[in-house]
């Protein structure tokens, strides 16, 4: 099979596509050949050589996948057969033609769907949901601060808070970001390129800050960030886009807001975890992108890319140019 391959830690020019032999799944995994994987940040870090991947799992890039099931392994429980459409949230190896999933961790695509969005919920959304909803303890009439608003993840995120009855605030750094942020549902928009994000959120708020922060930039950020939450706010970091150090007094001024700091990775997570939050996903959020109305969901998508052009898809998604997400369409 075809997968995408980097041998030393690099720029896009790296990657290229490699014939591998096809995995075969262990107990209780299902193969799923592949149609569409969409790229996530994680990738880039894993080909400049700053994020390896977790102990067992595949060095082959992609954590979110949508195809077919290919065939079972030994010791599955029947709720998947040869031919289903599904989508997939991995630990890694969705770039390639095949790859193995243990069975808790496929998800149905939702009817009316297409195969390059479903590639884009399982990584993104279910980050978005574990953040608003395991972590953050979101709440009717919270007002959220979503940072980078337009990706992947916050383009989700505006859609879930929104549906819980909380306030979307988004930061982006273009009038055209912020635009489409406000389409999904944002309450209003702020381009840190242009202001200071934590001011125009006291503004928005009369003064009070917000009470959840999702935040993937971190340390540039921590400053603003705290000056901006509200009393007894929560601060959750999945990211460090902005650099891991913090220079300055956070721990006071955090404790004198009596805030929360909650970090978290979901690809880290052990297979009991993921399990329970695909459960809850399936349940809870999975209809909602198939229901008519207001409360509908949709997977935001900016580019569609051939796996050849793997190099591409890596330098655009560095450029920061795209709104939503980028997805590779495998051959089949």
């Amino acid at each position: 099979m075809l997968a995408v391959y980097f041998d030393q830690p690099g720029g896009p020019e790296n990657l290229y596509l490699k014939e591998v032999a096809k995995p075969s799944p262990g107990e209780g995994e299902v193969l799923l050949r592949v149609a569409v994987s969409a790229l996530n940040r994680a990738d880039l870090l894993q080909r400049q050589g700053r994020y390896a991947p977790p102990p067992g799992a595949s060095s082959i890039l992609g954590l979110e996948a949508s195809g077919h099931v290919a065939e079972l392994g030994p010791g599955c429980h029947g709720h998947w057969k040869v031919g289903d459409l599904a989508m997939a949230l991995l630990s890694g190896g969705g770039q390639a033609q095949y790859v193995t999933v243990p069975e808790e961790l496929l998800l149905p695509i939702p009817a009316g769907l297409t195969l390059p969005q479903a590639a884009a919920i399982p990584e993104a959304w279910l980050t978005a949901f574990q953040l608003l909803h395991l972590l953050g303890n979101i709440q009717a009439g919270d007002s959220v601060l979503i940072h980078a608003g337009s990706s992947g993840v916050g383009t989700a995120a505006i859609q879930l808070t929104r549906m819980a009855g909380a306030i979307p605030l988004v930061t982006a750094g273009s009038q055209y970001k912020l635009q489409m942020a406000e389409k999904l549902g944002a309450a209003a928009g702020f381009n840190y390129k242009e202001e200071d994000f934590s001011e125009a959120t006291l503004k928005f708020t009369k003064g009070a800050g917000v009470n959840l922060i999702l935040d993937c930039i971190g340390g540039s950020y921590w400053e603003k960030n705290v000056n901006c939450l509200a009393l007894d706010g929560r601060w959750v970091l999945y990211g460090l886009m902005g650099g891991a150090d913090v220079n300055g007094p956070l721990f006071s001024k955090l404790l004198f807001k009596r805030g929360s700091l909650i970090t978290s990775l979901l690809r880290s997570r052990d297979k009991k975890y993921k399990e329970m939050l695909v459960k809850a996903f399936t349940e809870q959020i999975l209809p909602h992108f198939s229901t008519e109305g207001p409360q509908r969901l949709m997977p935001v998508l900016d580019r569609v890319y051939p796996v050849t052009e793997i190099q591409e898809a890596h330098e655009y998604m560095e450029a920061n140019k795209n709104v939503g997400k980028i997805v590779l369409e495998l051959p089949q």
